[in-house]
């Protein structure tokens, strides 16, 4: 398995098979396990190429590559760097595999890590690309999910908020194709999951339903996926406006909860969970974010062959 893995560019979920998928949670699993990985890394370089905005994957990649005794060229915004000069993405790239042994991007454009990997022999990780794929939080989404749950099989999942834009809905969505799910779309009408993931769920067998409130099956999910209505992604503002507040899970709402249900949510969160919520046993976003350090250490470590 690990020859499989070595140099291969973790760019889309849908690159990666079910047997894929199931060993780098295992490897996960025994990252987060393992008690002295200070030096794993030692005298490697990752470049940490954010054009886009990142709080929790910019920080918990950088964060694990430190943690495994690895150093990180990073920048913290487009400004800084010779873009603004009028260098292209493949100019940029090539420059960054001279200094760096994994490169970590996160653009703007869909298809942008996917042409970084063609641009370079180094190992390549999509760290989100425009309304495309976000591959590692599908990872740590999946990580998560099997920790809270104890198993990926036969499990009922809601997607809600902004299905059509979200990339981590994307790529979850596609990655539980390989275990059973079934799932339930809450979003309002504007901003329906993608036709294209729709038909292959149909294509797959995969029992899904569109809705455009979560009330009444909070009783049938075992995880609630909550994400927040992305400004960003709107080109007219007044669009933004009629949709910011179409979802508020609050407190109250989780007495109808099935006992084992998990909330999660990608973060960051604007005010479609209410703060009481933290509060509730249902409440697991914040260990969700802590699993991104794991999972991200452990694909580092595979990629630059370091762990098997």
């Amino acid at each position: 398995m690990t020859k499989k893995f070595k140099h291969k560019d973790i760019v889309s979920i849908q690159d990666l098979t079910k047997e894929e998928i199931i060993y780098l949670l295992k490897l996960t699993e025994k990252i987060k396990k393992l008690k002295n990985k200070d030096g794993l890394l030692k005298g490697k370089v990752m470049a940490s190429l954010f054009f886009e905005p990142s709080t929790r994957t910019k920080f918990s990649f950088e964060s694990a590559m430190k943690h495994l005794g690895g150093d990180v060229l990073s920048f913290e915004n487009m400004e800084t760097t010779s873009v603004t000069k009028g260098e292209s993405l493949y100019d940029t790239i090539k420059m960054m595999e001279r200094y760096a042994d994994v490169i970590v991007i996160r653009h703007n454009l869909e298809g942008a890590a996917r042409f970084t990997a063609e641009a370079t022999e180094r190992p390549v990780i999509n760290a989100g690309d425009g309304a495309n794929q976000h591959p590692t939080q599908t990872l740590l989404d999946l990580f998560t999910i099997q920790e809270c749950q104890k198993k990926l099989n036969n499990l009922t999942i809601a997607m809600v908020g902004d299905l059509k834009y979200g990339r981590t809905v994307h790529s979850l969505t596609q990655a539980m194709t390989h275990f059973k799910s079934k799932f339930y779309f809450v979003s309002p009408a504007s901003l329906k999951m993608p036709e294209a993931i729709k038909e292959e769920l149909k294509e797959k067998k995969i029992q899904f339903s569109e809705l455009e409130s979560f009330d009444r099956i909070l009783n049938k999910v075992d995880i609630l996926y909550m994400t927040r209505i992305q400004k960003e992604r709107f080109a007219d503002p007044l669009d933004y406006e009629k949709v910011k507040n179409a979802f508020i899970l609050k407190a109250g709402d989780l007495t109808k909860a099935k006992p084992n249900l998990k909330v999660l949510h990608p973060l960051p969160r604007v005010n479609e969970i209410e703060k009481k919520v933290d509060e509730t046993k249902y409440a697991y976003y914040f260990q969700q974010a802590q699993n991104g350090l794991y999972l991200r250490q452990a694909l580092l470590s595979l990629l630059l062959n370091k762990i098997s």
